[in-house]
């Protein structure tokens, strides 16, 4: 099979490896992090004016008509620079969720905002009792004369401070675990009843807890079909599970360079620590390690721009190596690095603290080894 990028594919990445470079240094990132928004409006701005912002979306929406590949190349490179902006939850999310279930109205009142830079979006769908599993949905929208009443509670919010509008997975019909009866509906963030706490997490990045008290919708805030909203949710999300993962493919590739560079400089006992051959031995587990995710993520994109009849098995195969693999290559990268590596001055650690987010966004390593070794073995 060609895994080799397409022209355009490669500008795109050195486009944004340019930018990362030039205009998003570690230490500007460390400010944005500092701030009340904990993301950069001018920043965000510039990548709506690179056309970045526009990649995912159709044609007919004003988009480049991107696929997965597209996206995993975006998705990496941000991994390598620790981009705080909320292309995840905005594009990937909010947006993807609109592109793939919203009315004609929906999409054109919405996609193109968010294509502009104008509108920063969030989905809310996490549960405190839920525990990543989709299905398992106790916040409530009860239909009335003028369309719906929401209720109910949303957690680990991503970009939920920042959001105008926030999609909502609620119930409509059904028991708490019924895979049938959720829905999805399109909320102003300002809407009376609604109530919003936001913190930070450790990697830098702000996300929200929402509150819905007794929220009045209207009947045109639905979105796709009443009771239907599951199977769109696992789509988007499996797309989601492979874009973090490429994040991640990025991170991991950055802590192996920089570590395997800081071998070559730091001295010991009147030697480059590189030259140790127990030090090589375990970069060089690292190297193979990287390359491992590298291959499964590769067979999970090919997967999704084919609709592979596996796709779903491999997907949660990936989201496990990811945390798994994480987890070795931060651990090597800050003990080669020695106490410098986990302090705040210098960049391991937060790469560390990222890739442990990216193992519980979407769900742990644990969570998707079990779905794995159901799908694979019953």
């Amino acid at each position: 099979m060609n895994f080799d990028f397409s022209e355009e594919q490669l500008m795109l990445r050195e486009s944004i490896a340019r930018f990362i470079q030039d205009d998003y240094s570690f230490d500007y990132r460390r400010e944005i992090s500092q701030s009340a928004l904990g993301m950069s409006e001018h920043i965000w701005k510039k990548f709506a004016e690179l056309g970045w912002l526009s990649i995912p979306f159709s044609e007919d929406c004003g988009g480049f008509g991107g696929g997965p590949v597209d996206i995993s190349v975006i998705m990496e490179e941000f991994g390598k620079g620790l981009v705080l902006e909320p292309y995840m939850p905005t594009v990937l999310l909010f947006g993807k969720l609109i592109d793939a279930a919203g009315s004609e109205g929906q999409r054109s009142d919405f996609i193109p905002p968010i294509i502009n830079g104008e509108l920063l979006g969030a989905f809310a769908y996490l549960e405190r009792q839920s525990r990543y599993e989709l299905s398992d949905v106790m916040t409530k929208a009860v239909s009335n004369s003028k369309g719906f009443l929401l209720e109910g509670e949303k957690v680990v919010v991503l970009n939920g401070q920042n959001a105008a509008k926030v999609i909502v997975s609620a119930r409509t019909s059904g028991d708490q675990f019924d895979r049938e009866g959720i829905s999805l509906f399109l909320v102003s963030s300002d809407s009376d009843g609604v109530e919003r706490v936001s913190y930070q997490m450790m990697d830098g990045q702000i996300v929200s807890n929402f509150r819905f008290n007794k929220v009045s919708l209207t009947a045109d805030s639905l979105i796709g079909d009443l009771g239907d909203g599951l199977k769109i949710i696992e789509g988007v999300l499996r797309a989601a599970t492979v874009a973090i993962s490429s994040e991640a493919l990025g991170i991991m590739e950055e802590l192996n360079r920089k570590t395997l560079e800081y071998s070559k400089t730091r001295e010991q006992f009147g030697s480059a620590i590189g030259s140790f051959q127990v030090l090589q031995h375990r970069m060089v587990d690292t190297f193979m390690a990287y390359e491992q995710v590298k291959s499964l993520l590769y067979r999970s994109v090919c997967g999704l721009t084919e609709t592979a009849s596996d796709i779903e098995c491999t997907v949660h195969a990936l989201k496990a190596l990811v945390g798994k693999t994480g987890k070795q290559i931060f651990g090597e990268a800050i003990q080669i690095h020695g106490g410098m590596g986990i302090t705040d001055e210098l960049d391991i650690g937060h790469y560390a603290k990222r890739l442990m987010m990216i193992n519980t966004t979407f769900g742990g390593e644990d969570h998707h080894q079990g779905k794995f070794n159901f799908l694979r073995y019953g």
